[in-house]
Parts: C-alpha cells; structure tokens; sequence
C-alpha cells in the first residue's frame, strides 16, 4: 500500500460507506464514517431546504473538522492505513449546492480558515455512478428523508463534483461504479484492492470495473 490516507467519495447513494467498511477490513486499516445521522437539521433540510440549509452545513462542517482533527492526529500503532468515507471539501461542494450566494461567501470564508488545519488525503477514491444507479440505491436503503430527494439536485451535486475534481490537480482514481455490487461481487471489490496498490501521479485515473 502506498497510501497512509485515502478519502473515499461521491455522490448520495454512491455506495462509499460500504467501500470504505470492505477496504478498512482488507487492508486493517482505521476507519473514518461520517456521522450523519447525528445533525438534528438533516430531515429537516429535506423538508424545507432553503431555511434549513446553512444551519445544515454548519452543522456538518464543525462535525466533519472535530472528527477528522481527532482521529488524524493520534497515531495509532497497529494501524499504519485510515480510510475515510468523506473528503473535508465535502462541505464546500454541499455548500455551494444549497446555500444562496450571501451565505455561501460566509460560509467559504469559514471553509477557507478550517481547512488548512487537517491533514489532506494521499488518495481521493471518487465514485461515479449515474442519477438512476443513485436513485435506486437511496430506494433500497429506505432511509426516510432521503426518499422524496429530486434527480435534478443528484445530477447538479454530480456536476459540482466533477467540476472540483477537474479544476484542482488532486491524486484522484475515478471508479465508474454504474454496476458496482462490493458485497456480492469479489471480483469488483477486487479490481479496487488491487488498483489501490498501484503508484498514481497527481491527476486523475479512471477504473473500469467487469
């Protein structure tokens, strides 16, 4: 392995939480899930977006930074790898989706002051799959406040994505996940451990699963 941090991401749905959980395992390694379930604005935004949204983000943002501060700054002896199922910029992408201009400029300038102070990945594993693969998945997963999400905010989070990742020269593997079944197909999973073994240059990769 020759990443000590790798930053699973990707859209709602993607399926990055369960990659991280299958790589941590393969590769003993510390394991960073975000902690959604715990922001209180969550179903609410879902709800009513514009007046739950900064006080969502905000949420988010200082959850996001406490964890990853914590965790990445104590040293752990047995376990040299840590797989995270976010990437701290997260907060930036979500933000610039769901705040109004006025907001955002506030809420970038707090980004840009956080940031700096953690520690960034050696790898970004980005997921990609189509609106519908997201859909799909999100449907199966049955959690109650994503179900009414429109395709329309998935495809411009997609988009958001997409633009960061070709704008900022950032060691990224890019996994077209559109079939991607982790769980029951070893093989894909496989395909994964093996191409995270590899040496990539700043930049991006692309990974075709069978």
């Amino acid at each position: 392995m020759k990443y000590n941090f790798i930053t699973i991401e990707g859209n709602i749905g993607v399926g990055k939480t369960t990659l991280a959980h299958l790589l941590s395992k393969h590769f003993n390694a510390r394991l960073i899930l975000e902690e959604f379930a715990d922001n209180p604005f969550l179903p609410k935004f879902y709800e009513n977006q514009r007046q739950y949204a900064f006080p969502l983000e905000l949420f988010f943002m200082a959850e996001r930074y406490k964890q990853l501060k914590d965790l990445l700054q104590t040293k752990d002896m047995f376990q040299n790898i840590t797989i995270s199922d976010y990437l701290f910029t997260k907060c930036l992408l979500f933000a610039k989706v769901n705040l109004p201009e006025e907001e955002f400029l506030l809420y970038q300038k707090l980004f840009d002051i956080i940031n700096p102070q953690l520690i960034q990945p050696d790898l970004l594993v980005y997921l990609h799959a189509p609106v519908n693969k997201l859909k799909d998945n999100i449907k199966k997963r049955n959690r109650s406040y994503e179900m009414g999400i429109d395709p329309e905010y998935l495809f411009t989070l997609q988009e958001t994505y997409t633009q960061y990742i070709k704008q900022h020269n950032i060691k990224t593997l890019i996994i077209d996940a559109s079939k991607a079944d982790f769980l029951g197909n070893e093989e894909h999973l496989k395909v994964v451990i093996d191409a995270l073994e590899k040496e990539y240059d700043e930049g991006q990769h692309y990974l075709n699963l069978p």
